[in-house]
């Protein structure tokens, strides 16, 4: 058995994989006291033979979540930091390790489960959107603010935008709540839309778009096309890397 660590901007996300399956899982927002609550869980969790983790955050958060996982298990994480080629995808960057790893996993994701050609979106603190071809090569993508950020940056660069409530997402707007969150959500649509116009001529023309992230079933609906969603990407490409990169005892 392997433990799989995902560690992202708003939570931390883990599975406990046995074969192909994840016969354990969880979550915990940042705001949480993570070494406490980690290792108590993980105490009536059973014992994996390794530890595998990837991390968008700072060493501090790393630390914590390596601190209850030595409680828990006595074993220390192995981190997955982003290489130029693995598990059959090449990254685009000149300077691989500047690609999120949590993008870079998720490529890897839909090249084992063949989904290539794709487009791949997450959407959730930030909005990433990246472009992968039937050979799995990283062909490039955008980041922007994700919907909730662009709002929180309206409201904190105006002094009069102050909903009193939250929006809700409409064609035409008669209030500033739903003014703001439509305006956002759709901009976030718009740039997927337009993403995948321009990437599809290197991706045979029509490629899949795929959705990840934690508000991806709320952009769905708003995309003039079909979505594929695809829930826990990074965990699922952590899992074939952790697979593919096991030592020679390990079989799990």
């Amino acid at each position: 058995m392997i433990l799989l660590l995902d560690l992202g901007n708003t939570r931390l996300k883990f599975a406990l994989l046995d074969g192909d399956d994840f016969i354990r899982r969880g979550a915990f927002a940042w705001d949480a006291d993570i070494a406490h609550e980690l290792s108590a869980l993980w105490n009536g969790w059973p014992s994996p033979r390794r530890i595998v983790g990837a991390s968008v955050v700072d060493a501090a958060r790393e630390t914590a979540v390596a601190v209850a996982a030595g409680k828990a298990f006595d074993l220390e994480p192995t981190w997955v930091r982003t290489p130029a080629q693995a598990c059959g995808v090449s990254n685009a960057y000149a300077e691989p390790q500047r690609l999120g790893v949590d993008r870079f996993l998720a490529m890897v994701d839909a090249f084992a489960a063949g989904r290539a050609p794709c487009v791949l979106a997450s959407v959730g603190t930030a909005l990433t959107l990246d472009a992968l071809d039937a050979d799995g090569r990283h062909l490039g993508g955008w980041i922007a603010p994700g919907p909730l950020l662009m709002q929180q940056s309206v409201l904190g660069a105006t002094a009069q935008v102050r909903p009193e409530h939250p929006g809700t997402v409409r064609d035409l707007a008669d209030n500033t709540a739903d003014g703001l969150a439509s305006g956002c959500w759709q901009a976030c649509a718009a740039l997927v839309e337009r993403f995948v116009d321009r990437a599809a001529p290197q991706l045979g023309g029509a490629p899949r778009l795929t959705l990840g992230g934690g508000d991806a079933d709320v952009l769905a609906p708003m995309l003039d096309r079909d979505v594929t969603l695809v829930p826990d990407a990074v965990l699922r490409g952590l899992a074939v890397w952790a697979r593919t990169h096991a030592p020679a005892p390990d079989i799990a």
